[in-house]
Parts: structure tokens; C-alpha cells; sequence
């Protein structure tokens, strides 16, 4: 079998609600590159890159992609690159693409998906297999507020667990004050019994500024709080000044990155992504070092549409370190989602039909390759 050609979408669905965050307060969600990666033996794989351009590691040491900069580096470095090659060699195909051009993780990570999916449906089986077989069956959903009105946020709050969620995630960072209040509004209307996260995108002036809204969440209960500065150093000062955990996420992409979030003691929880390191491939090495090290993950993502959750769902039940609820969306094609709030971003999907939610949990789809279909007629009416 031998990588033949492609097509590439830039799609972009509706949104159910505006969902911003510190660092990306007017880029909308959902706006997204989507790859058909095909192959001489008529076998078709798909990828998706949910690149936004504020979006780049700790200080911007990883820079950004948009789905402009996917598209042109997928087209004239990774795929002249990979043509001929045997999709079904992953690690070799990962080789071949490093040698092509440094960096670009997310555009990586299309192929890399497509890759799994490719080779997952030539030997009919799920994509979780070729990562080592299944830990579990689902994974627990987190649902994320995004930065808006408090009182807004707490009505949404209180739809999505009664939806089955039990754990809430809110984006913070631009008004201290308003931060604290909300954690604490939060606490009070969902009870004792959910598990409160808040996430700071980088957004605090200083490592003392973020130890001191911590300490004033701490009082109401949260589990945890993510990036809340910069860099590597400053997440190191406000784990030494706070009395919950850290977790890294713009400052944990590779398994470089884990290691010296622990040879600083930053952070002991990470936020694993399938786009950050470039894959299924790469991240599975992410999760590997950050087992060893002793930290424990999430899946992570940016608001992905149905081919990446699948992704990431094929991620989640394979790897070891996973410990916590995950911000992993609910796909709503044709809005036949069986929730209408929790992990719900957006009011349709490309993909053919919804996925399994129960309890709080996201199911892995149990078909060959990322097990789901893509309805291409979708592309038709979304895509630019």
C-alpha cells in the first residue's frame, strides 16, 4: 500500500456559543483543516488540525499555525515528502516528515491521524490497538465554560452537570477579582460533590499574582490550576507558593518539555494534546515520559470537530497516565448529540453520526481505523 494523493478542506462549523479564552479573545472556534488522505488501494484516511495562531508553547517558543499555514505546509513539504511511502509505517512516515521540515506540529498531526486511520481500516481494527490496545472504554468529559458573563457561566455550569458532567472547567485570566468570584458562584450552585478547574491561558501578570488568585480559589475547592503564567520557571514559583497541583499545557508539547517541568518541579499534571507533539505517534512518546516521571494527564484539545475527537478519544483510553476529566467535545452532527449543553460547541458535525455519551463519559468509537465516517456532503456546505 502506497500514499497516492489527497484533498484538504479548510471547514469551518457553527458555533454554539461564542468559547474564548485569555489568549484568544476574537479568533472564532471551529475554523478548522481538515485532510482525505488517500491511497493506491483506494483505502482513504482522515486528519484534522485544529491550528489557531496565538496558539505556539510556553513564550511562542513553538509559533503558531492557522489552517492557511497547515495547508501549505502539508501540500508542499509533508506530502511530496510522503508520497510512495507505506502509510501503515508510521515511525517511518514521522521520519520522513521531520527530515521534510522542522516543527509544525499541528500540520504533522493531520497526516499522523490519517496515518492511524489508514491504517487502522487496512487491517480492520481501531486505531487504539495500534497504540497498544485499550485501558478503558471512554473517558470522562470535562466541560469548559470559556470567558463569559459569570452569571452566564454559572446557568451553563449548572445545565452541564445536570447533563451528567462532573467536572467544570473555567477560562480565566483577565480580571482577578472576577475570577474569584466566579469559582466561588461555581462552587455554590453545583454543589460540593463536582470538580472545579480553572485555566488561566498564561494570562496572569506574575507567578505571585497567580499564587495569590489561587489561594482565593483554594477556599472554594478547585482540583487544580492550569498554566496559569508563562513558561517554565514561573509555573515552578507558583506550584512552590500554592496549595494545589500545577497543571502545563502551553508549556508541555514534548517529551523535552516533561522533563524539565520536572526537573523544576512545575508542574505535576499535564494537559496531553494529539496536535502538540504532532500526532498519535508523538504523543503516545509524551505520555510515556510523563508516566515515568509520575504525572498524571487530561486529553486536551482546541475544541476539535468530530475526526480529532476521535482522535483523541483513541488517545485517552490507550495511555497510562491518564487521570483526570477531559475537555473533549461532544460531536452534535445534524444536532443528534444526546446532550444540547455539555460538551456541546458546536451545532453540527463532519462526521456522519454522533458518539456514545453516557454518564459523563465519551465513548472511543470501536471501528477500524479513528471509527468514524465523514459526510462529504457536509464538506460541501462548510468548507471555504
Amino acid at each position: 500500500m502506497r500514499i497516492a494523493g489527497s484533498r484538504s478542506y479548510l471547514v469551518t462549523l457553527p458555533p454554539r456559543r461564542v468559547h474564548n479564552w485569555a489568549s484568544k479573545m476574537r479568533a472564532p472556534i471551529g475554523h478548522h483543516y481538515l485532510l482525505r488522505l488517500e491511497t493506491d488501494e483506494g483505502v482513504v484516511g482522515w486528519g484534522e488540525a485544529p491550528a489557531l495562531a496565538t496558539w505556539g508553547g510556553p513564550l511562542g517558543m513553538y509559533y503558531g499555525e492557522t489552517t492557511a499555514t497547515v495547508r501549505h505546509v502539508v501540500a508542499d513539504y509533508l506530502l511530496p515528502a510522503l508520497e510512495g511511502e507505506d502509510p501503515r509505517s508510521i515511525s517511518a512516515c514521522h521520519a520522513t516528515m521531520d527530515r521534510a521540515i522542522k516543527g509544525h506540529p499541528y500540520a504533522k498531526a493531520a497526516v499522523d491521524m490519517a496515518l492511524y486511520d489508514i491504517a487502522g481500516r487496512s487491517a480492520g481494527i481501531p486505531a487504539y490497538q495500534l497504540l497498544g490496545g485499550r485501558l478503558r472504554d471512554s473517558i470522562e468529559v470535562c466541560h469548559s465554560l470559556g470567558i463569559m458573563d459569570n452569571d452566564a457561566a454559572v446557568r451553563e455550569a449548572e445545565a452541564a452537570v445536570g447533563e451528567g458532567v462532573r467536572t467544570i472547567k473555567c477560562k480565566t485570566g483577565l480580571d482577578p477579582d472576577r475570577d474569584v468570584a466566579l469559582v466561588r458562584a461555581l462552587r455554590a450552585a453545583v454543589g460540593p460533590d463536582v470538580v472545579l478547574r480553572v485555566d488561566a491561558n498564561e494570562a496572569y501578570g506574575t507567578p505571585h499574582e497567580a499564587a495569590r488568585v489561587t489561594l482565593a480559589m483554594v477556599e472554594a475547592g478547585i482540583a487544580f490550576h492550569e498554566q496559569p503564567v508563562p513558561g517554565f520557571e514561573g509555573l515552578a514559583q507558583v506550584a512552590r507558593l500554592i496549595g494545589v497541583p500545577v497543571m502545563a499545557d502551553e508549556s508541555a508539547w514534548t517529551p523535552q518539555d516533561v522533563l524539565r517541568l520536572r526537573d523544576l518541579d512545575a508542574a505535576s499534571i499535564l494537559s496531553l494534546y494529539v496536535t502538540k507533539p504532532g500526532g498519535l505517534f508523538r504523543a503516545q512518546q509524551v505520555a510515556t515520559v510523563a508516566h515515568a516521571c509520575g504525572m498524571t494527564c487530561d486529553i486536551g484539545g482546541s475544541i476539535e470537530m468530530g475526526i480529532g475527537v476521535a482522535a483523541n478519544l483513541h488517545l485517552g483510553v490507550s495511555v497510562e497516565a491518564l487521570a483526570w476529566a477531559s475537555v473533549c467535545p461532544v460531536p452534535n452532527p445534524d444536532g443528534r448529540a444526546s446532550t444540547t449543553i455539555a460538551g456541546i460547541y458546536y451545532l453540527d458535525d463532519v462526521i456522519r453520526e454522533p458518539l456514545r455519551f453516557e454518564n459523563g463519559r465519551l465513548y472511543v468509537p470501536d471501528g477500524p481505523g479513528l471509527g468514524v465516517e465523514v459526510d462529504e456532503r457536509k464538506l460541501a456546505r462548510y468548507a471555504e
